[in-house]
């Protein structure tokens, strides 16, 4: 499978947030490493894995409208 990588500033364009926005407050928390970003060669330089954030961003749409249960599980009321 090929994937499309982009830089900081290439996703900001894709999903319109700030590039200072995804490295604050998204990297780590919503987008995660191995997963959503890959740094090549071990070094510094990130880059973004598109068709895995664009497939985790459509799940998390249907998360946000469930309720946590004690018990672990959702309510969808």
């Amino acid at each position: 499978m090929s994937y499309t990588y982009l830089t900081t500033d290439g996703l900001s364009e894709r999903i319109h947030y700030e590039p200072t926005t995804i490295r604050s407050v998204l990297k780590d928390s919503v987008l995660f490493e191995g997963t959503h970003y890959i740094r090549p060669f071990g070094g510094r330089k990130i880059l973004y894995i598109w068709e895995n954030i664009e497939r985790d961003m459509g799940l998390s749409q249907n998360d946000s409208i469930a309720i946590p249960l004690a018990s672990g599980g959702k309510c969808y009321g």
